[in-house]
């Protein structure tokens, strides 16, 4: 059976190449309420934590008007838990008639008014992770049709409840449904992490052809082991997952956790500096209604985010582990680079980091390089490639640097 569902896929996946849709040129960036808010659906006690339309409104609000915007943070995302138990009599998703009395369209239209634009979640399965409806592969068409009608503008379509065959065929048919639509709707997958991330389950190739991002791994949790978890298994694969990643085409590492209360703030730079070398997508999944001043400061710095957003695309690789230190690094356009220096012990004094350009691999401006500490904000000067840089990491912390060239 699982031969022939990946030859129908096979199938699918080459009329889908069409997927090329203009979207996600370069890594996503907004909000999510997953790892933040879960699946409360408990608005009578928790009004103001609850799934529902009045949480989405208020993250919205926040983004259009406490600078996120302007950065790139765009999209405001639904996830599960926001459906009805049932189908409508048509057959179509609706929403929980409590907590989204004013419907999906109305939610989106209140997004889009604030310059944002609206994702929102499936699951290709018999119900969600959650137990909500999911899609089925009858109905993917006519979901499809929703969320245009809707005016959603990213779809992520979750696994559970599903198997393989099904999922060989459902995650094509829904990118072609989606592409049929005439809306641009970013289509966001969550098949590779169900099939272990990996080939020959997974196939990088046809996946690039069939979705814009997608979800290699186990879900994120609000903890240092989760995070470091996830690094050391994209640094071990990076040879297999790096090539897949390009504009359009993401590998999604999960959200950004800074602002909850599981990482520390040296251990929040470590995410965002590892998400921006690796080209990976930026949203948040925080309370922007009360997220401190210094997990704010850390997740609006314009040069980690134009690292992230750099047009070439390319996901950065590790280049170097020690018992202490691993460096990763990300070429970006013009000749420049980030380098992330991160200090994965716990005996809790920084360590001393000594290098150069050389070393690092970064030959081509012979004239050598103007380098930022992008997190601290500050310029440390230019350095020829034979030139000594010193730098003292703190445990389970990173340096990120970004280097200009002279040249």
């Amino acid at each position: 059976m699982l031969l022939f569902s990946l030859g129908i896929f096979l199938g699918l996946a080459a009329r889908a190449s069409s997927l090329d849709n203009g979207l996600l040129k370069t890594p996503p960036m907004g909000w999510v309420p997953w790892e933040r808010f879960r699946c409360n659906t408990d608005c009578k006690n928790d009004p103001n934590n609850c799934i529902s339309e009045h949480l989405i409104k208020a993250m919205a609000d926040r983004l259009a008007g406490d600078g996120w915007k302007q950065l790139g943070y765009e999209y405001v995302n639904l996830d599960d838990c926001w459906a009805a138990d049932k189908r409508d009599a048509q057959g179509r998703l609706q929403p929980n008639p409590q907590r989204f009395p004013s419907g999906i369209k109305a939610l989106a239209d209140y997004v889009h008014s604030k310059g944002l634009k609206f994702g929102i979640y499936s699951d290709m399965g018999r119900m969600t992770c959650a137990g909500y409806p999911g899609t089925t592969l009858d109905t993917i068409e006519t979901d499809a049709k929703t969320f245009a009608a809707w005016g959603v503008d990213m779809l992520k379509l979750d696994g559970c409840f599903s198997n393989s065959s099904i999922k060989a065929l459902g995650y094509p048919k829904m990118s072609v449904a989606l592409n049929k639509t005439g809306r641009p709707i970013a289509f966001s997958c969550s098949w590779p992490a169900y099939e272990g991330g990996l080939p020959p389950k997974v196939n990088y190739t046809l996946l690039g052809k069939t979705c814009n991002l997608w979800r290699n791994f186990a879900d994120i949790e609000d903890s240092w082991d989760s995070l470091f978890h996830i690094i050391e298994w994209y640094g071990k694969h990076q040879d297999t997952l790096q090539p897949a990643a390009g504009p359009g085409r993401w590998n999604d590492p999960d959200t950004l956790i800074i602002g909850d209360f599981g990482l520390s703030y040296e251990q929040s730079k470590v995410q965002v500096a590892l998400w921006a070398v690796l080209a990976a997508p930026f949203f948040m999944s925080c309370n922007l209604r009360t997220i401190s001043a210094e997990a704010r400061d850390i997740l609006q710095n314009p040069l980690l985010i134009y690292i992230n957003q750099d047009s070439l695309g390319i996901q950065g690789k590790r280049v170097t582990k020690s018992h202490y230190f691993e460096v990763w690094k990300r070429p970006l356009i013009n000749g420049q680079f980030a380098i992330a220096i991160m200090n994965n012990g716990t005996d809790g004094t920084p360590r001393p980091f000594v290098t150069t350009l050389g070393l690092l691999g970064i030959l081509d401006c012979k004239a050598g390089y103007k380098i930022y500490d992008v997190l601290d904000k500050l310029f440390m000067g230019a350095y020829k490639l034979n030139d000594t840089i010193s730098t003292k990491v703190t445990p389970t912390g990173v340096i990120l640097f970004f280097l200009r060239p002279l040249c």
